[in-house]
C-alpha cells in the first residue's frame, strides 16, 4: 500500500451569513416581542378604566340627587324677590326635566329669578337662555361665565297682539307655517335672528317666561310662544315631543296666544300661572297649528 506523505491541513470557518441571518432573527424576535407587549398593556389601560375615570363618567351621567333637588326648589321658592315663581310651578318644571332623556335641551325666554336654578337642575343636559336685554346678559354671564344666553331683537308690542295674530293666520301657508325653519322666515312672530345652530336644535322643553308684557309698549311674549310653538313641531330628531311651559297665563297675551300656537288641546296641566303644553312634531306639509282652532279670543278688561 502506498501512502500519501503530503498532509493536508483542513481548516473549517464558520459561515458568516449564517452567522448573520441568526442574529437577524434574534433582533427580529425581540421587537415583536417587546410591541406586543406594549400593545397588550395599552389595550388593558384602555379596556379597564380607571377608579377616577369611572366616577367622572358616572357624575356626568347621574341627574342629581332627588335632595338636592328639593333643596334648590325650596330656597328658590322662599326668596323675598318680586315676580318669582311659586314652588308648585317651579315644582312642575323640575319634574319635566328630571325625568327628561339625558341629554336634555333645555330652551329659556328670559332671564329671571329662576336662571340658576334652571341650570343647576339640567346639569346634564343643555340650556339655553335668550332674553330682550344686551346689557343684562352681558352683567349676568360676568358673574356667572358658564350661563349661555343671547339677546333677542323683538319688533312687537302687547298693544298691537291682534293685529299680529291676525296676520300670522293669513301667512299660515307660507311665512307663518307651523313647520319651518324660522332662520329663513319672514313671518312678523317669528324669531329669525338667533344663532343658526340653535334652530338645528331638538327642544326638549321650552320655557317662555320673557320678555316684558305687563304693559302697552312692551314687547309681549307673543313671538315667544309663536316661535316655541314652531320649533316643538319641526324636531327632526329625539322624542317627538315637546314640553311648552308658558308663565303668567293670566294675561291676555299668554293666554291668548297659547290658545293659538301651542292649542288648548295640548294643555296638561296648570299650576297657578303656568300653563303645561304637550307639544308633538308635524309633518312639513302641516298648515295648521291646533286640530282645533279658535276664534281668537278679545282682550279682557284685566288686560297684562
Amino acid at each position: 500500500m502506498k501512502s500519501n506523505g503530503n498532509t493536508k491541513l483542513i481548516v473549517l470557518h464558520p459561515s458568516i451569513h449564517k452567522h448573520g441571518g441568526a442574529s437577524h432573527r434574534l433582533w427580529l424576535l425581540f421587537f415583536v416581542s417587546f410591541f406586543t407587549l406594549a400593545f397588550i398593556l395599552t389595550l388593558i389601560n384602555t379596556a379597564v378604566p380607571t377608579p377616577t375615570a369611572a366616577a367622572s363618567a358616572a357624575s356626568v351621567h347621574s341627574p342629581l340627587p332627588h335632595s338636592a333637588v328639593e333643596a334648590l326648589l325650596h330656597y328658590a321658592a322662599a326668596s323675598n324677590a318680586t315676580g318669582h315663581m311659586t314652588a308648585a310651578e317651579m315644582a312642575s318644571i323640575a319634574g319635566v326635566l328630571r325625568r327628561c332623556s339625558s341629554p336634555c335641551n333645555f330652551l329659556i325666554f328670559g332671564l329671571t329669578h329662576e336662571t340658576l336654578l334652571w341650570k343647576a337642575l339640567n346639569s346634564n343636559g343643555r340650556t339655553i337662555f335668550l332674553d330682550e336685554s344686551e346689557f343684562y346678559i352681558a352683567k349676568f354671564e360676568e358673574k356667572h361665565p358658564d350661563i349661555e344666553a343671547y339677546d333677542v331683537q323683538y319688533t312687537t308690542k302687547v298693544s298691537e297682539m291682534s293685529e299680529l295674530i291676525r296676520s300670522a293666520k293669513e301667512q299660515v301657508r307660507n311665512e307663518c307655517r307651523p313647520v319651518q325653519n324660522l332662520l329663513f322666515s319672514d313671518c312678523k312672530l317669528g324669531i329669525n335672528d338667533l344663532p343658526n345652530h340653535l334652530y338645528q336644535v331638538d327642544w326638549d322643553v321650552i320655557l317662555v317666561d320673557g320678555p316684558r308684557g305687563y304693559f302697552p309698549a312692551a314687547p309681549g311674549r307673543m313671538s315667544a310662544i309663536f316661535t316655541a310653538g314652531v320649533l316643538a313641531r319641526s324636531k327632526k330628531g329625539g322624542s317627538g315631543k315637546t314640553h311648552v311651559f308658558v308663565h303668567d297665563m293670566n294675561r291676555d297675551v299668554e293666554r291668548i296666544c297659547s290658545n293659538e300656537f301651542v292649542c288648548k288641546e295640548n294643555l296638561v296641566e296648570t299650576k297657578d300661572l303656568l300653563g303645561h303644553f304637550v307639544v308633538e312634531t308635524m309633518k312639513p306639509n302641516s298648515y295648521s297649528f291646533c286640530r282645533n282652532p279658535t276664534k281668537s279670543s278679545s282682550p279682557s278688561s284685566s288686560s297684562s
